[in-house]
């Protein structure tokens, strides 16, 4: 509802809650600008998917004195379901850090404003405190872990391939200590982007650890042949 107040520029906002036997729902939902166009707007980027992969690694507001950029992060895998509607764009992410997904919605189906879902089961035994303590580092209070659904970086019918991809990947990810890198849904990296993202970043950025997760054979090997260029 912050969000709605402070960065959708209308108005209006539609709050409901209710419960089933075994989920609790909340939706906020607005008429205003578009969280994904706010951000790509305002941040300068190349268009709202190019929004909503910035906005998956947290720590991305467009108000900076107000806000912190972590409300969506953390309440995303605080939710056993958790959905951002805006424009032809569809964020979904289902148990918390797991099969983060994004969906293309028919022009018929176009969400004007922005729509946030979240579901919890009522029997959940997950607590806010082992949440904010998987991504913050030990002995501290900090927000030092991320984890990056690779595949966001993707678009239609292409795969990650080039240098500018992996940069882009990787933007800002130099804030944390640790970034899961998730390629769950990607089939295949070129060498160039390996390269860059696991030898030319990693070399430059030594505070920040890059893990990867989830990968096929074709993206581990590329993965392990820019590791070992870096180390000889």
């Amino acid at each position: 509802m912050n969000n709605a107040i402070d960065h959708s520029e209308t108005t209006e906002a539609e709050i409901l809650a209710y419960e089933s036997e075994e989920l609790f729902t909340v939706s906020v939902k607005d008429k205003g600008v578009g969280i994904f166009a706010k951000i790509q707007r305002d941040k300068g980027l190349e268009d709202e998917r190019h929004a909503l992969l910035e906005l998956s690694k947290g720590k991305l507001t467009t108000d900076e004195e107000n806000h912190s950029g972590e409300g969506i992060f953390f309440s995303s895998r605080a939710a056993d379901y958790f959905t951002i509607v805006s424009h032809d764009l569809n964020y979904i992410s289902h148990d918390g850090q797991d099969n983060d997904f994004l969906l293309h919605r028919d022009a018929d189906k176009y969400q004007e404003g922005t729509s946030v879902i979240m579901r919890v089961a009522l029997d959940g035994k997950q607590t806010m405190k082992e949440i904010f303590d998987e991504f913050a580092m030990p002995e501290e209070y900090t927000f030092a872990k991320t984890i990056v659904p690779v595949r966001l970086a993707t678009y239609e019918g292409t795969s990650l391939v080039s240098r500018s991809q992996a940069r882009r990947l990787l933007a800002r990810v130099n804030q944390f200590r640790v970034a899961i890198l998730d390629f769950e849904g990607v089939d295949m990296v070129g060498q160039a982007f390996a390269d860059e993202a696991f030898r030319v970043f990693a070399a430059g950025h030594p505070e920040t650890e890059l893990v990867p997760v989830n990968m096929t054979s074709q993206v581990e090997d590329m993965v392990e042949r820019a590791l070992r260029q870096r180390q000889g």
